[in-house]
């Protein structure tokens, strides 16, 4: 298929470089000029100003984005609406409130134009091995798009939640849980390191045990058992843990609907206090967010 990708950072150009290697036509765009250029020489058609993108695509056109969630975004796709056409699509993959989605979608569908929303998890790896996705909108969208979602899932690796808001809504709770579950390794190892037995701890050892068979395994310990093995102390790393704003919208969500989302909520005011201290949990947690998904790291020393 033919598809614009606008925003080519972490995961933008990774997906890019996937659905080429699948075969579809990408016409790349970016603010800064290196990385559409650098796109362009791996087969990519170029294009360096909004109307660009619109012209080297055939219609309906398919413009799919990447960018930071709020006002980057909201600018595009106000940008993008007075350049479309009725039947043409925008897709918003990155981490959007669903609630924009809905506004979003209702604008722009007084101008004919269609708006589905993508939440896509995978950091780093997904070039290698896909995207896990979720996807809100129209129906025969979803299903026009299906050769797209395709090349960039795994086998199953991608799901139409619903209407406009629900690909958010889910990859919003996603990430609320993932939260929760970076919180309880970071704990447990903590009470590791503080136990009398801390001298004769592996943990890199530990973390490949309990990937071995027990009910705690997953790809967030196989990350941890490779970050022990490169720093056994994690000392390289501040405990400086950001969040991306999924955390506090899964927070909020669960109070206005009354959920008691205990550990999630937790999770995301231990994140308010490691910019505050630095805890051998939240140098793990940092650890884990720069492993999968090349997130910022900040030096012990900073």
């Amino acid at each position: 298929m033919d598809i614009a990708i606008i925003g080519l950072g972490r995961m933008g150009m990774n997906m890019a470089k996937r659905l080429m290697s699948q075969g579809h036509r990408v016409v790349a765009y970016n603010r800064s000029r290196e990385k559409t250029d650098l796109l362009a020489s791996e087969g990519a058609k170029a294009a360096y100003t909004l109307p660009q993108v619109v012209a080297s695509l055939s219609r309906p056109r398919i413009i799919w984005l990447m960018l930071p969630s709020g006002k980057p975004a909201d600018d595009h796709i106000e940008a993008l609406s007075d350049l479309l056409s009725p039947e043409d699509i925008i897709v918003e993959g990155g981490n959007s409130n669903f609630k924009d989605d809905i506004r979003r979608a209702a604008a722009l569908a007084e101008k004919g134009i269609r708006y589905m929303d993508a939440g896509v998890s995978g950091g780093i790896w997904g070039l290698r091995a896909g995207y896990c996705m979720m996807l809100g909108g129209d129906r025969q969208t979803f299903h026009e798009l299906e050769p797209v979602f395709r090349s960039l899932a795994p086998e199953g690796g991608y799901l139409y939640c619903g209407p406009t808001g629900a690909g958010h809504f889910v990859k919003m709770v996603h990430n609320g849980i993932e939260y929760a579950m970076m919180q309880a390794y970071g704990e447990g190892f903590e009470i590791l390191e503080s136990s009398p037995y801390a001298a004769f701890f592996n943990y890199s050892d530990i973390a490949r045990l309990w990937n071995r068979g027990s009910v705690i395994r997953s790809w967030l310990l196989e990350l941890a058992e490779e970050a022990f093995r490169k720093d056994p102390k994690l000392s390289a790393i501040r405990g400086y843990v950001e969040d991306s704003g999924e955390g506090r919208w899964t927070a909020s969500q669960a109070i206005e609907t009354g959920v008691p989302a205990e550990l999630i909520t937790l999770s995301l005011l231990r994140r308010f206090r490691s910019r505050q201290t630095d805890p051998f949990a939240d140098r793990l947690i940092a650890t884990l967010r720069r492993e999968f998904g090349g997130h910022t790291a900040f030096p012990a020393d900073s």
